[in-house]
């Protein structure tokens, strides 16, 4: 049996016990039904920038986990490009533009951790707690959290880093999250960020 890889041939160098999870912030905001989102994806950019920095100051690792939108040969750069040059993503790309020392997952269902690497990062990373932002709360947001749950994650969800097209959903889903799956619901700015 061939022996296991203990850094992902130095491709994963983090080591943390938290990790900044971005789900589908990297998004034209152009699809049918996007229309109620978009004011407030502009706000969320705006918390989740800020967070994403703070996690970068603590060591914290980032890991955009987004959608592929169907583009099988399409990769994360290129979707990165394409929501820079879009009309209603663009401002919300700019905020959020990945760092070099990012890491990125496509997914192709609502749940991150389907069919994905996601787990395996994670692992290598040594992560334990995940905050969990983006988009939206009661679809991508909420699948990744029970995924995540299921693997014995602590779950953080900042409550202005998460948004649906509808308020009800939104709140249900936070709610959900809150009870079901134990995560704790607070403000991005204090959340408080530690590698160990």
């Amino acid at each position: 049996m061939p022996r296991r890889s203990h850094d992902l041939h130095g491709n994963a160098p983090h080591e943390s016990r938290q990790a900044l999870l971005l789900i589908d912030t990297i998004n034209d905001l152009e699809w049918e039904g996007a229309a109620p989102l978009r004011p407030k994806a502009a706000l969320v950019a705006k918390a989740l920038a800020r967070l994403k920095e703070r996690a970068r100051v603590a060591g914290v690792p980032t890991i955009y986990v987004n959608d592929n939108f169907g583009q099988w040969r399409s990769d994360f750069n290129a979707q990165v490009d394409h929501c820079l040059a879009s009309q209603h993503g663009r401002s919300m790309a700019q905020l959020l533009k990945p760092a070099p020392n990012d890491y990125y997952i496509l997914k192709a269902k609502h749940s991150g951790f389907y069919g994905s690497p996601l787990h395996i990062l994670l692992e290598h990373i040594g992560a334990k707690e995940l905050i969990l932002g983006g988009f939206t709360t009661h679809s991508c947001v909420l699948f990744t959290a029970v995924d995540a749950f299921l693997r014995d994650y602590q779950l953080i969800i900042p409550s202005d880093g998460v948004a649906s097209c509808n308020k009800k959903d939104h709140e249900r889903a936070l709610l959900q999250m809150q009870s079901s799956l134990s995560a704790k619901v607070v403000l991005s700015s204090r959340i408080r960020l530690k590698k160990e």
